[in-house]
């Protein structure tokens, strides 16, 4: 997964404006305790870290 692809999802999901401001705020301790900006700073692969926000939001498995 891109990068690209991971914002995508997350837009389609928390909306445009919200998945930003989301993804600087909320701390996912799947992500060791980082946010989404934190993880992609780090180089964590955008794959776990849609993991990490799909087990966050409890999305449906359709979803992963």
């Amino acid at each position: 997964m891109r990068e690209a692809e991971l914002w995508q999802r997350l837009d389609t999901h928390l909306g445009a404006a919200y998945s930003r401001v989301w993804a600087e705020q909320i701390v996912l301790a799947d992500l060791d305790e980082r946010t989404v900006r934190e993880a992609l700073a780090a180089g964590v692969p955008c794959k776990a870290i849609w993991r990490a926000v799909w087990a966050q939001l409890e999305l449906p498995v359709s979803e992963r």
